[in-house]
């Protein structure tokens, strides 16, 4: 278990699943997450029913909305609700995507900040005052992206690990995003995984995909997993250890029953891995 409570494999806590997770909660999983966007307005019963599981198990605050690459001015009021309902659910990590989202207005999609020594530099400075605000580190996810960025200096692996490094953030590494990315922008993703930075890894990500083309995939969270994708996080797994992983499914959600086979997938490679790493050892 990591220092943010996180092991195991876990699952996006949505309001679909709500009545099903009240009647019992599959033991294998050991985590959620939440999107604080959807759950920071609420009180009453919604914020009771809540609490009643964020008192029995590990939860991460996975943001929708902070836009970190915007131009646009930080919306510092948004993290300082985020820490008040970190604090009330005694929440321990807050991440979000390395990308943009608003510019005068919120946009349809997330979008590829320029790969420029100016935009690390511009990026780094508000996840720190992001950590500042939170007193905490936060961690940044690896962003799907269906158009490359109008300006690159550097690759996407070489414009990540150095915002990281300048913010001294974390890594939450999204597994199907790498997939995705691989495919529309036709690298390999392997060599991309092998370039991420071990040390900052602190959870990873698993989630479905819809084939527009042969040659083009849109990341929409709304199917299963595909075999491409658990082979990935097998190598994940081989080049940077065994992390907390945790399934997305945001739309077309299956009943409780069927979404848990996957997570028991993500468990078998994971026990597998630590089972091999264990007879190394000995």
């Amino acid at each position: 278990m990591n220092r943010f409570n996180l092991h195991g494999a876990g699952l996006g806590f949505r309001r679909e699943l709500l009545d099903a997770l009240k009647i019992q909660v599959p033991p294998t999983i050991d985590f959620f997450e939440i999107a604080p966007e959807n759950w920071i307005d609420f009180g009453g019963l919604r914020a009771r029913e809540l609490r009643a599981f964020t008192e029995r198990y590990p939860f991460v605050c996975h943001g929708l909305s902070l836009s970190i690459g915007s131009p646009s001015p930080l919306d510092e009021m948004l993290v300082k609700r985020i820490k008040s309902f970190m604090q009330t659910h005694n929440i321990k990590l807050y991440t979000e995507h390395l990308s943009y989202c608003s510019d005068d207005g919120h946009l349809y999609d997330l979008l590829p900040i320029p790969f420029t020594e100016e935009a690390v530099h511009y990026v780094a400075d508000r996840v720190k005052r992001v950590q500042d605000i939170l007193e905490t580190r936060i961690a940044l996810e690896n962003a799907s992206f269906y158009v490359m960025a109008p300006i690159a200096e550097m690759s996407e692996v070489e414009f990540i690990r150095a915002v990281l490094d300048e913010a001294d953030c974390l890594l939450h590494l999204d597994i199907n995003n790498i997939y995705v990315n691989s495919v529309n922008h036709r690298f390999d993703p392997t060599e991309y995984l092998r370039q991420m930075p071990t040390e900052r890894i602190v959870y990873m990500h698993m989630a479905g995909h819809y084939n527009e083309t042969k040659n083009l995939i849109v990341d929409t969270h709304a199917a299963d997993v595909i075999d491409p994708v658990w082979d990935l996080l097998d190598q994940a797994y081989t080049l940077h250890g065994v992390h907390p992983t945790l399934l997305e499914r945001d739309f077309n959600i299956p009943p409780l029953n069927e979404l848990v086979l996957e997570v028991e997938h993500i468990a078998r490679i994971q026990q597998r891995h630590a089972q091999a790493q264990r007879a190394q050892r000995a």
